[in-house]
């Protein structure tokens, strides 16, 4: 029965979203002819909207930076916990300033309105994941393709001193506890972008989201975006910034079950 009520403010929600994505897909075309700027511009009024529309499941999205004002003449590396795909706009808003860019999976790079152009226009990259039905060389050649983009992108970054974001986890989490990171794609980053700013960056509550699949979305929840204390480089290696930073976040993460 509660699932079943669960689809009143769904439906509201879903065609609201939909709508969202339609105009600014048109938007984005539109503004991308005009240059850079003008396409950010576009982009941020979307995610604006799209993290304006929780409302329609009595679900706002509670920002808090304690970071304090980040530098814009630096470019960045955000790590942040992975729950849903409301992550992404959320982050967009709260660090819309750092210009941030995503790591993303190829299945997103296309057909879907906004999201898709954005990933292939606005700066972001994708690549294909190795799947394990896959033979041995073309998983080595998954990888090989992922890390010459991963190389390419962390260069564009510093190049425009604009900020990438990682989801380390690989995965979103089912149940809202923080996973164990994986390694090789932030060793990378880091290894790439000597002086980026280390922002790790805590989501609370937005497994709850899609713990139906959208089948129906999730009510009257409490969702939060944290941007936490800078974490310092000098002196440390990157396992150790690895592990702050998913301490950090682990410690900032209280909706879980299981």
């Amino acid at each position: 029965m509660k699932k079943f009520l669960l689809w009143i403010p769904t439906i509201p929600f879903m065609l609201s979203f939909g709508l969202i994505l339609i105009v600014f897909h048109a938007l984005q075309v539109m503004a991308l002819k005009l240059g850079y700027t003008a396409h950010t511009k576009v982009v941020n009024g979307m995610i604006f909207f799209i993290n304006l529309n929780m409302w329609c499941l009595l679900s706002p999205i509670k920002f808090t930076n304690l970071a304090g004002k980040l530098p814009t003449n630096k470019p960045a590396i955000i790590i942040s916990n992975h729950q849903s795909m409301f992550d992404i706009p959320a982050i967009g808003q709260i660090l819309k300033k750092q210009h941030p860019k995503y790591i993303s999976k190829k299945s997103l790079a296309y057909g879907i309105p906004s999201v898709s152009y954005n990933i292939r226009n606005g700066g972001s990259i994708w690549f294909e994941r190795p799947k394990k039905n896959d033979s041995e060389a073309i998983k080595n050649k998954k990888r090989t393709e992922a890390l010459d983009k991963l190389n390419a992108f962390t260069h564009y970054l510093n190049q425009h001193q604009r900020s990438g974001v990682i989801f380390p986890e690989g995965t979103r989490s089912k149940n809202g506890h923080v996973h164990e990171f994986k390694r090789k794609g932030l060793h990378t980053m880091l290894n790439n972008m000597p002086d980026a700013l280390i922002v790790p960056v805590a989501l609370d509550g937005f497994w709850r989201l899609t713990q139906y699949k959208l089948k129906p979305m999730g009510f009257w929840l409490n969702l939060s975006c944290t941007v936490l204390p800078l974490i310092e480089r000098a002196g440390k290696s990157n396992d150790t910034i690895i592990d702050e930073a998913h301490q950090l976040i682990k410690n900032n993460v209280y909706d879980t079950v299981g």
